[in-house]
């Protein structure tokens, strides 16, 4: 059934642009081809990532990323990227009170697809889902994918992943989250206005000896970049932990 919808919805797009096809004789086959195909990708890649099922999910993840690659960022597939890193966070679908469509996954694979694309709409979704979900995963991509899409206004992003950070330093501490906080506050730092959130969170990575060392040492290599206050000493207290 689910695929039977994805075959009409297809033979619909065939018609209207077969139609267009005749209505417009004088634009290039080129440019009509292009279209054509774009608007089949945008109608599979919707009908996939709106099925029930995990396996149809993965495979608009797997169709989202040729049509990036391809430069094809249409409002229908940032439409599918957003709905598909908030599944089971933003639309949950219950069956006698348990939650049927918890996809780490997914909404991992789909932060990590949203760091190719820099817009400031995908930023917003990244921090909604750094933010909200609870699984280390799939707040360490969205980080990650922060620190790729390079935007930061009035310093929304840097409170958005110190917050992040220090949720999960109190609940799961995680040394990939904490090392992608660090590389993402690296990438960030010539566009932020305020820096004390910022050195404040890389000095408690910093301190935490829930982290592994390497990921410690970072953080004070950071801090000495950022202030010109670290020590040579400070890194030997690390290594000895």
């Amino acid at each position: 059934m689910k695929f039977n919808k994805i075959v009409i919805a297809i033979f619909c797009v065939l018609l209207l642009t077969n139609v267009a096809f005749a209505q417009n004789t004088k634009r290039s086959e080129t440019t009509v081809e292009q279209e054509y195909l774009s608007t089949i990708e945008d109608v599979i890649i919707t009908e996939l990532a709106m099925a029930d099922d995990r396996d149809n999910k993965q495979v608009a993840l797997q169709y989202i990323e040729m049509a990036i690659e391809g430069g094809n960022t249409s409002p229908d597939i940032l439409a599918a990227l957003d709905s598909l890193a908030g599944e089971g966070i933003f639309s949950q679908v219950r069956m006698n009170g348990r939650l049927e469509n918890n996809y780490p996954d997914i909404r991992k694979s789909a932060c990590d697809l949203l760091g190719k694309v820099k817009t400031p709409e995908s930023k917003e979704t990244l921090m909604k889902i750094a933010i909200a979900d609870n699984e280390p995963m799939v707040a360490t991509a969205a980080i990650r994918s922060l620190g790729e899409v390079g935007l930061n206004k009035q310093d929304d992003v840097i409170d958005a992943i110190s917050w992040t950070h220090k949720k999960f330093a109190a609940l799961n501490p995680s040394s990939s989250l904490a090392w992608e906080v660090l590389i993402a506050f690296e990438k960030l730092e010539s566009i932020v206005d305020e820096k004390g959130p910022m050195i404040q969170t890389i000095s408690q990575i910093a301190v935490n000896n829930r982290y592994v060392t390497p990921v410690r040492t970072k953080a004070l290599s950071l801090l000495k970049t950022m202030t010109g206050r670290g020590s040579t000493n400070d890194t030997k207290k690390v290594d000895a932990k």
